[in-house]
């Protein structure tokens, strides 16, 4: 079994927020297998279903974004869930706009709802995708990431959920070296520009 779960704060005073991009993962996800988040389960929205064959349980934390380990650490303790079959999705401030990383494991370096993960866990060694949404320049960080995008932005963010929904079943049916590997499209693009100047 996996669990899948993206962080946000709940409330409509949040929808479509930068903060809110592990929120608008699972909703593609859900909206790609046919599974509905609707049952309040262990502070969270969730969702049971089927990804290619495997049994997934989507968790959206309503305990709002600093406290996303208390939901998280209940549902990994319910049902007994390997570190390696947990992705966590969230924002990060520290990738550009619309890229993806993924990766293994890892520290919670400046995210709130990551520290607070990592802390109830007890444990970092969980992949997990963190979704672009650009640094906040000179404004202020805390109204930017609780802030709305504008309409060249949502563009891409859009297609960095879509991406990163798609993402999560590439792990769950080849692992996370393949979505590493397909999805981590910044690096992978500075790789072939390197390779292309140095042949020219």
């Amino acid at each position: 079994m996996y669990v899948i779960a993206g962080l946000g704060n709940p409330g409509k005073k949040y929808e479509n927020t930068r903060h809110n991009m592990g929120f608008r993962v699972i909703d593609a996800i859900a909206a790609n297998n046919n599974i509905k988040v609707n049952k309040i389960k262990h502070k969270a929205l969730v969702g049971d279903g089927r990804i290619a064959g495997q049994k997934v349980l989507l968790v959206k934390p309503q305990t709002f974004m600093n406290l996303s380990g208390e939901s998280l650490r209940e549902v990994v303790s319910y049902y007994d869930v390997d570190p390696e079959h947990l992705i966590v999705i969230y924002d990060d401030f520290d990738t550009e706009l619309g890229a993806l990383r993924i990766r293994k494991k890892g520290s919670a370096g400046s995210h709130n709802g990551m520290k607070s993960v990592i802390s109830e866990l007890q444990e970092q060694n969980f992949p997990r995708i963190r979704v672009g949404i650009g640094g906040s320049g000179d404004r202020d960080w805390v109204n930017f990431v609780i802030g709305r995008m504008d309409s060249s932005e949502e563009k891409l963010v859009n297609e960095a959920v879509g991406n990163a929904a798609r993402a999560v079943e590439v792990m769950i049916t080849d692992g996370v070296d393949m979505a590493m590997n397909q999805f981590n499209v910044k690096k992978e693009k500075k790789k072939k520009e390197n390779v292309e100047e140095g042949n020219d």
